[in-house]
């Protein structure tokens, strides 16, 4: 008796659905993981089953791959204890019972083992002229080394200024590398200038190489989304800002030109930041990395001395440590909070305690972009305004241009700025660099920066809001659904 292919896939292919469908749900029960995230999964997998199987597969588990897990393992023990070991520098770091918010210090001291770093002097920097104008005076300068981690570089404008830069102090014998992501730069990886830079005798690498190949095996959409300077070791930039001239990027997405930030910072936490670059670069070489002196000779007493915290996170590094970090932060308000996020599709337990804040009388903004250029995250943020509105909380949005700046201040004085969007991606998908700093003078600019950027937004009116289409609300729910995967 003949059976025809058909029949045979029209028999195996309800069993293979029945028994990868039984498997996933027994992962997803026995999983820690946010219940949302879960819920989110079973959804898919029992709506649309054999996508949600296949997708399961490839984006459900946050696997680095063999190499790269064995190599953050291998590494993790290493530079845990490097960055620990500047708590024997007494002259630089901070104890906890010196600091106001003691309790979120503590907490990332305890979960990555690095401790606030003295004697730095900050200053934020708030257009990509002034920016990329500043690192030119810096890499000018530059006599030994530069290191830079970017999610994007994307040539034109400043940015071909800067690369010039850049080879002239090649030229002069200063060892420069660069770690780019795979994906948010492939563009620039496989362009002249690419391999220009390289022919100048400047090292550059691609971080996560996306290989769909290989997609079952390591997720494909882990990305190096971290933004790092650091030029002889105590001068170093982190913020939101690409590598990139916000008049010639992205153009075509019609949300206006990017506003970012990046904080400029002299001092030895400078040397934290370069720790964290060398760490990933070195997972994706392999080379070895000679680390720095452990107790740094301070160059020169800054006119400041902030505090600062480093907080890198990502795969491998403790999976709820920005969602905890947040939790904390926020409890900690007294008496405001102001938020500021280009992609805001957050927990249901931060947003949650965002309510719960303004309930308890803490004055809470969020200030987003009125465009985004993600259509998923802009209609699955909606989501989260009836409650937030509801609670007291003040929504501005921005409307000149795409407010790209990810900033947090509580109580005028608690800081946190970086990379991190309020997402699920940014929370456990991304490798991520947060910056820490209780300091009432960087507090102040940081605050200056948020009510420039309140006179370019509107509020928004509950009243107005509660009234929008049903068909509105449908496509809100709809894609909250798959919020947590976004």
């Amino acid at each position: 008796m003949n059976i025809e292919l058909s029949q045979i896939i029209g028999y195996l292919l309800p069993a293979f659905v029945w028994i990868f469908g039984i498997g996933i749900t027994a992962r997803l029960a026995f999983k820690k993981q946010a219940v949302s995230v879960t819920l989110a999964w079973l959804l898919i997998i029992f709506m649309i089953p054999i996508f949600g199987i296949i997708a399961y597969l490839i984006l459900g588990e946050i696997k680095l791959g063999r190499r790269r897990g064995e190599s953050f393992k291998k590494l993790a023990p290493l530079y845990t204890e490097w960055f620990s070991s500047f708590d024997q520098c007494s002259n630089l770091t901070l104890s906890n019972e010196k600091l106001r918010f003691k309790p979120l210090f503590a907490l990332s001291r305890y979960r990555v083992g690095i401790p606030c770093v003295l004697n730095n002097e900050l200053h934020i920097l708030n257009s990509a002229e002034n920016i990329i104008q500043t690192m030119i005076q810096d890499i000018e300068q530059a006599q030994k080394s530069i290191y830079m981690t970017f999610y994007i570089w994307s040539d034109g404008g400043l940015v071909n200024d800067l690369t010039s830069a850049l080879i002239r102090a090649a030229k002069r014998g200063v060892r420069i590398q660069i770690l780019l992501d795979s994906v948010g730069s492939k563009h620039f990886l496989g362009s002249r200038n690419y391999r220009y830079l390289l022919d100048n005798g400047i090292r550059i690498e691609e971080a996560l190489h996306a290989n769909l190949f290989r997609m079952f095996f390591r997720r494909v959409d882990l990305r190096q989304h971290r933004k790092i300077v650091v030029i002889d070791d105590n001068i170093s930039y982190t913020g939101s800002m690409n590598m990139v001239d916000p008049r010639y990027f992205k153009q075509h997405a019609e949300v206006g030109q990017w506003i970012d930030i990046m904080v400029r910072i002299e001092g030895p936490v400078s040397l934290i930041l370069q720790g964290v670059h060398s760490w990933d670069w070195q997972m994706e070489t392999n080379e070895d990395v000679a680390l720095l002196p452990q107790c740094p000779l301070l160059q020169h007493k800054p006119d400041d001395s902030h505090g600062v915290q480093i907080l890198p996170s990502g795969p491998g590094f403790p999976q709820d440590l920005m969602t905890q970090s947040l939790l904390l932060a926020i409890s900690s308000a007294r008496h405001s909070i102001t938020i500021t996020s280009p992609y805001f599709v957050p927990s249901s337990t931060i947003a949650e305690s965002l309510a719960t804040a303004s309930i308890r009388g803490v004055e809470v903004k969020l200030i987003l972009p009125e465009k985004n250029d993600s259509f998923l995250v802009e209609w699955a943020s909606r989501t989260f305004f009836d409650e937030l509105l509801e609670a007291g909380v003040k929504i501005y949005r921005f409307e000149n241009g795409l407010l790209h700046t990810k900033s947090i201040l509580i109580d005028s004085r608690l800081a946190l700025v970086g990379t991190v969007n309020m997402d699920a991606r940014s929370f456990m998908l991304n490798f991520e660099v947060t910056m820490i700093v209780d300091d009432l003078r960087f507090g102040q600019e940081v605050e200056a920066l948020q009510t420039g950027y309140l006179a370019q937004s509107s509020l928004m009116d509950a009243h107005v809001w509660y009234r929008r289409p049903i068909y509105k609300r449908f496509f809100e729910r709809l894609f909250f659904l798959f919020s947590p995967l976004l």
